[in-house]
């Protein structure tokens, strides 16, 4: 297979706070961003989930903090695949500025039914990419 995906995006200032370093909340959103380009681009539109019956929500976040991105910097969101299980995925992103790792860490999803009935199975058609990926990620 390919490369790591990875969504490029300009930090706004509006995201930086008064020291002009992202403010540490926004790298949680800019995943969730990188998360649904990956998802447009691999697996089809992001909205199609709910009309096919599943759902992929956040179980656990977390991210190590090694230097902040600043206005106006080009930040790389690198989305390594760590686990595909078998109602749970969890991505890896790092962060980055120029090569440079800003931080990195671990978001734990679990896929569920949108009319609330709890877990359910990841659809074989989503599987069969995430696995490709976790190959491509060394997992």
């Amino acid at each position: 297979m390919g490369e790591i995906f990875t969504h490029t995006l300009r930090v706004r200032y509006s995201e930086c706070d008064q020291q002009g370093v992202v403010f540490n909340g926004h790298y949680l959103f800019f995943y969730d961003v990188a998360l649904t380009e990956m998802w447009r681009e691999l697996i089809g539109d992001p909205k199609r989930m709910v009309e096919d019956g599943y759902d992929l929500v956040v179980a656990e976040a977390r991210i190590r903090f090694r230097e902040g991105a600043r206005f106006d910097q080009m930040l790389e969101v690198r989305m390594p695949v760590a686990h595909v299980g078998v109602t749970s995925l969890v991505v890896r992103p790092e962060f980055r500025v120029g090569g440079r790792l800003l931080a990195d860490g671990e978001v734990r999803h679990v896929f569920i039914d949108p009319a609330g009935t709890g877990k359910r199975e990841m659809p074989p058609q989503v599987r069969a990419v995430l696995e490709g990926l976790h190959a491509v990620s060394g997992g």
